[in-house]
């Protein structure tokens, strides 16, 4: 249960931000739990090849080269939803960083995380 409550408060934070953030577009609410959903599974399965494949990089950049990997992702579930739309690299990285906060800030106040 605890799990289907997060990920109904990631596509809250998916929608709140294409409503803020220009360049990306939700076209429903539950286009954004399909984006949540794709997210997490990409987060689970791609992304740790990703930052294995890239370790030299990301070390070598202090760690930065995360929001990078991050971004690729993002543009991955915008390949694969319909609906779910971020015009660019730059405008991926910043969704990602305020998805990031707005997941966390909203989690503490839905009680998921202390």
């Amino acid at each position: 249960m605890k799990q289907i409550v997060q990920l109904l408060v990631n596509a809250l934070a998916v929608v709140l931000i294409a409503n803020l953030l220009p360049g990306v577009a939700v076209a429903s609410l539950g286009t954004a739990v399909w984006v949540a959903l794709i997210l997490s599974i990409l987060n689970l399965l791609v992304k740790p090849i990703l930052i294995v494949l890239t370790l030299p990089i990301t070390v070598l950049t202090l760690g930065l080269f995360l929001l990078i990997i991050n971004a690729i992702i993002i543009s991955m579930a915008d390949a694969l939803i319909s609906g779910f739309t971020v015009n660019g690299i730059g405008i991926a990285i910043l969704f990602s960083l305020l998805l990031s906060v707005l997941e966390s800030v909203l989690s503490v106040l839905f009680g998921l995380k202390e």
